[in-house]
C-alpha cells in the first residue's frame, strides 16, 4: 500500500491526503475519518455526528490549503524541469 502525501488531525478526527498520478497528470484526494475505540482496538469510521461536523469542516479547509500549495509547488517543479 502507498504512502499517503499528507495527514492533518485535530482529536480523532483526520483528513488524510492522497496523491495521485496519471498520464493526465497529478491529482489529490481526500478522505475524512474519525477514530474510535472499541474493546482494546482502535478503528476508524467515516460517520461523523454533529459535534463533528465543524472540526471536519476546518480539517477539510486546511486540506484545501496544503493542496493549493503542493499543486503551485508541483507546478513550479514542472516549469523548471522543462527549462532545464
Amino acid at each position: 500500500m502507498s504512502k499517503p502525501a499528507h495527514k492533518i488531525r485535530i482529536g480523532v478526527l483526520q483528513v488524510t491526503i492522497w496523491k495521485n498520478q496519471s498520464d493526465k497528470g497529478t491529482w489529490y484526494s481526500v478522505i475524512p475519518s474519525r477514530s474510535y475505540k472499541q474493546d482494546d482496538a482502535w478503528k476508524e469510521t467515516d460517520s461523523f455526528g454533529f459535534d463533528d461536523l465543524l472540526a471536519v469542516a476546518k480539517l477539510l479547509d486546511q486540506a484545501h490549503t496544503w493542496i493549493m500549495r503542493q499543486q503551485q509547488a508541483d507546478a513550479k517543479s514542472r516549469k523548471e524541469s522543462a527549462a532545464a
